[in-house]
């Protein structure tokens, strides 16, 4: 063990173009996906905290079924969806980091959509009796919503990121561990694991850790500033 862990550290240093290759696609495909997951489901959550319309309980159930959806039936759906057979097939998103992302996208959406309207549950009748007493409108009302969540934002994107980065069942199917092209650090740790190379597979479960680190300690820093 402490011979694997003196090789991973070196190998760290090393400039390895194999572990450069894996760092790289992971943090494209993370920021992507949970970007773009946090685009789609930050309006979609505050939407189902402040709106009031028939049928909204039944949305909040099923957006919470999603939330735990296994990533494997996530992947299973994407592979059917983008392989030989399936109707997106022309696209040739199989085995592509766009095709990843698209997976991880259908997976985070419904978790940063739920954290968003639990987060914002209990304010939305306060935001609701201020913006009446301005004679807000309902689309100005929700910009209102909005702003008044930055906070939880911050945390929601916090949890959508480490939920893409630690991501193993969709990506793997949906992309295919394909070393120099597809593979990420979660997969690659079990690859290398599973034939062994335990220094390379400690090498990526530390810069694992330290990427979630530097992120964290950013938003924390976002999320004061917030505040203050």
């Amino acid at each position: 063990m402490g011979s694997a862990l003196e090789r991973a550290l070196r190998l760290l240093f090393s400039g390895d173009a194999q572990l450069i290759n894996i760092i790289t696609v992971t943090l494209k495909m993370t920021l992507f996906s949970s970007c773009t997951a946090l685009l789609l489901g930050a309006p979609y959550g505050v939407f189902l905290a402040a709106a009031r319309f028939p049928g909204r309980r039944a949305l909040v159930v099923l957006n919470r079924t999603l939330m735990g959806l296994p990533p494997v039936v996530c992947g299973l759906l994407c592979y059917l969806l983008f392989s030989g057979v399936g109707p997106l097939r022309g696209l040739r998103l199989l085995f592509t980091v766009t095709g990843m992302v698209i997976a991880q996208v259908l997976l985070i959406t419904p978790i940063v959509a739920g954290s968003m309207e639990t987060a914002l549950s209990p304010l939305v009748g306060e935001i609701r009796e201020t913006a009446r007493g301005l004679g807000l409108s309902r689309g100005r009302t929700f910009l209102l919503t909005l702003n008044e969540s930055k906070y939880a934002l911050v945390s929601t994107y916090l949890l959508g990121f480490g939920r893409a980065m630690a991501e193993v069942g969709a990506v793997s199917m949906v992309g295919g561990a394909i070393a120099y092209k597809t593979n990420v650090m979660t997969t690659a740790i079990m690859q290398y694991t599973n034939i062994g190379n335990f220094s390379f597979a400690l090498a990526l479960g530390m810069l694992l850790l330290l990427i979630s680190l530097v992120v964290n300690v950013l938003a924390h820093l976002l999320q004061r500033s917030v505040v203050i």
